[in-house]
């Protein structure tokens, strides 16, 4: 089973499920801006991923330019502004048993599925 952090409004996040869909029935679709993210998920993507909160920021949103940019934060307030505003994440997130990428291009999810 693999989860997909998906907005379906994003042509990269589409293309992500799209590939997946191809690959896998096995898929756990999980619109973020709906259902939103926990603490533990964004950790476990993390770690999963080995990148840090900064990496997830979508830096063309308008609230990261308006409010964020070229401001310095700490690894937790980084976390905290990504659950507080789930459209600075960048999408498609793709998630497995033991790895986690960020799936743009979407062929980056077939590191998740074999492994």
């Amino acid at each position: 089973m693999v989860t997909i952090y998906h907005n379906p409004r994003c042509k990269k996040s589409r293309e992500g499920l799209e590939y997946l869909k191809s690959r896998t029935s096995r898929i756990n679709i999980r619109e973020y801006l709906n259902d939103l993210l926990t603490s533990g998920e964004l950790d476990e993507i993390l770690l999963k991923s080995g990148l840090k909160p900064s990496d997830l920021v979508r830096q063309q949103e308008e609230i990261y330019k308006r409010e964020l940019k070229g401001k310095h934060f700490t690894d937790e307030e980084w976390k905290r502004i990504l659950l507080d505003n789930p459209r600075l994440i960048v999408r498609p997130i793709v998630v497995g048993k033991y790895r986690a990428v960020l799936a743009h291009p979407a062929s980056r999810a077939e590191e998740v599925l074999t492994h």
